[in-house]
């Protein structure tokens, strides 16, 4: 991908995070980048795939975060940091309510596409982390690691879909995201697994 074609996304993103997809056009972006249209157009055909092309950089990155997590090699530092992550976390679509309102309203195939990666992506990885949790004798080794990790996916999955109704009972993702994580390590964990979590 060109540096340019990074730049428009890069800079389409904070705009979208700041002011929400509906409201930003794609004059906005070109005068906040002091590009003409026609130039915007030699990289993307419309705004719908502006879009798409963003969700797909935002997938790339909770990847690149969670692979991050998974060069630690110490399964007991990776819990700890992977529970921070989840309540820092700034630059995960899925955290920002006014962005999944605008994507599921005005974009739904790029929103439907974006909640199947995300749930391929996630699932993926929190089978790996059971993985090396099992080998370090944490998780406990009866644990169906397919399983869980596509309960866990569906879990994050579903509550992007429906951010609006967890916002409504007086929560935010952050607390959310924590508060699965929480209840998720302690049930997957093994004895000596829980005694190192608490």
């Amino acid at each position: 991908m060109s540096d340019q074609k990074c730049n428009i996304i890069k800079t389409a993103g904070d705009m979208f995070f700041r002011l929400g997809i509906r409201s930003v056009s794609i004059d906005d972006i070109c005068h906040e980048l002091g590009m003409s249209k026609k130039t915007f157009y030699v990289y993307f055909e419309s705004k719908d795939e502006l879009v798409a092309q963003l969700l797909h950089a935002n997938v790339a990155y909770i990847a690149g975060k969670m692979e991050e997590l998974l060069q630690m090699r110490d399964f007991r530092k990776l819990v700890v940091r992977f529970l921070k992550h989840q309540e820092t976390e700034k630059n995960d679509v899925r955290r920002v309510p006014q962005l999944v309102y605008d994507l599921k309203k005005y974009y739904p195939q790029q929103f439907a596409q974006f909640q199947r990666n995300c749930f391929k992506t996630q699932k993926e990885y929190i089978r790996r982390y059971l993985e090396m949790g099992q080998q370090a004798g944490l998780v406990r080794a009866n644990l169906n690691i397919e399983l869980v990790a596509g309960l866990f996916a569906k879990i994050h999955s579903d509550a992007i879909r429906d951010i609006e109704e967890i916002e409504g009972h007086g929560y935010n993702m952050h607390q959310f995201g924590y508060t699965v994580m929480d209840v998720f390590v302690r049930g997957v964990l093994s004895e000596e697994g829980l005694k190192v979590y608490n």
